[in-house]
């Protein structure tokens, strides 16, 4: 196999946009086509404002697109002309059929890998870069085999992506590890070289992981569900918390010092979102139930349960709170997308905690500095046969700023854990003296100093801690 000269990536998303930019901007000799069938997509990304917000994209994309990053609606040529090829595009639950509510939906998968049998005129290396359940190259590598000549041959390697929105720029240009997982035939041997090859511009050799194709691919499932399961096991820890007195914070710093353990994702929440760790955890459920492993599957789906506990277990803390009823109350939700320094939503814990509030009867007032108006609306309403966007325009207000959104508020409540919401980026004075008193305030992030807000009048609650803790 030659080095590689020509990259394609087929999905313009959140994995394959920034992937391949950053590969463009360590690669000047390797060209680099992202493509989707998108064309207001790809429209967004040849703006001057991308699609998608992550610290540090901007000037990565600025810096080499129109030199050697392209992105385009040519999804044919752009196959025709790589030797490498990113399959990068939407892998979500299904929603219907077997497997509904765990299993990966790989249509699109399958779609892009026909769509490469199709018009590719020389071999290609094909690169599962979507997260996808274990033995899913097998499916892809049949489909292609099928089209394979004596003048045409596909081989296929797993690269998972391990990035986290918010550091997605810096997880790449700085990864702990690349994976790559191939077929162990001297054919697959070099096409996992050649991968290696692109990323050893600038990884170094040793954070070049090389493995078979399953192990590959098992990885990545197996590395989101135990992160999650430590973010349900700490927010377990938090509901035991509120009821002793303990502080969870305190807690989670002394379990965090066991080297045994370390202490990354031990922050207590109102529970964990984005596309991956319920997604990836689900599909590990749904995986170990087809390999007739009940135990495995239900002591993985309790980390879900888990997480959606601590989202309902907010909620009726909040009711409990105000008097056991919201009907008519203003409630400032401050914070939508998952997590900071990222304008992704999916899976988003305030979607559930809003959707909660709506059928309570409650006024909500959104914000949030990275998600419009839009992505909010479609977020709340459900789609099918009753269109509920309607109902959700009656009950929510968007606002711009964290000020707007809690004038004549009766509760503020934190669900991102943006840095402008910290009580020494915000005058939380100024909120309070705007809101119905008494104030509450409900920290779902353990974002603000409760003593210091409690002593301007609000009544603070926070996830994991009592008023009371550390008190005998």
């Amino acid at each position: 196999m030659t080095a590689v000269k020509s990259i394609c990536c087929i999905g313009a998303g959140y994995v394959g946009g920034p992937t391949c930019a950053v590969i463009a901007y360590k690669c000047h000799d390797i060209k680099v086509t992202i493509v989707d069938v998108n064309p207001a997509r790809i429209a967004a990304w040849n703006s001057d404002k991308l699609p998608i917000y992550e610290p540090g994209l901007e000037d990565v994309v600025l810096a080499r697109r129109g030199k050697n990053l392209f992105f385009s609606t040519n999804v044919d040529g752009a196959i025709q002309e790589a030797d490498l090829i990113f399959v990068s595009v939407n892998t979500p639950t299904k929603k219907s059929g077997m497997g509904a509510g765990r299993a990966a939906d790989l249509a699109y998968v399958e779609s892009a890998t026909r769509r490469i049998a199709q018009v590719a005129t020389s071999s290609k290396i094909v690169v599962e870069k979507s997260t996808v359940p274990c033995r899913t190259a097998q499916s892809m590598r049949t489909i292609l085999e099928a089209n394979s000549t004596d003048k045409i041959h596909f081989d296929i390697l797993s690269n998972p992506e391990f990035l986290a929105e918010g550091t997605a720029i810096d997880d790449l240009l700085k990864p702990d590890r690349v994976l790559i997982g191939a077929l162990q035939t001297p054919e697959g041997i070099r096409a996992q070289q050649a991968l290696a090859d692109v990323y050893g511009h600038w990884v170094a050799k040793e954070s070049i992981l090389t493995t078979n194709l399953w192990s590959s691919e098992l990885s990545k499932l197996a590395a989101n569900a135990m992160l999650a399961q430590r973010i349900s096991s700490v927010n377990a820890l938090s509901a035991i918390c509120e009821a002793t007195g303990a502080d969870v914070d305190e807690v989670a710093y002394a379990c965090g010092r066991d080297s045994r353990l370390g202490s990354k994702f031990l922050k207590a929440s109102v529970g964990f979102g984005g596309s991956c760790f319920q997604k990836d955890i689900l599909n590990l459920v749904y995986l170990s139930e087809q390999l007739n492993l009940p135990e495995v599957a239900a002591y993985w789906h309790q980390v879900v349960i888990m997480n959606e506990y601590q989202k309902k277990r907010f909620v009726r803390n909040i009711i409990k709170t105000l008097f056991n009823t919201i009907t008519n109350k203003k409630i400032a939700v401050l914070g939508f997308a998952f997590k900071k320094d990222t304008g992704d939503t999916r899976e988003s814990a305030a979607i559930t905690l809003i959707k909660d509030f709506i059928q309570e009867s409650a006024r909500v007032a959104i914000y949030d500095p990275k998600v419009d108006r839009q992505q909010i609306v479609m977020d709340l309403s459900e789609p099918g046969v009753v269109d509920t966007q309607q109902q959700v325009e009656k009950h929510v207000q968007i606002c711009s700023s964290a000020y707007e959104a809690a004038k004549d508020a009766d509760a503020v409540v934190l669900v991102t854990e943006w840095d402008e919401f910290r009580d020494d980026q915000l005058d939380y004075a100024k909120i309070y003296d705007g809101m119905h008193k008494p104030a509450f305030l409900f920290d779902g992030r353990l974002l603000v100093n409760a003593p210091k807000l409690r002593k301007m009048g609000f009544k603070v609650n926070v996830i994991g801690k009592t008023e009371l803790a550390g008190k005998a």
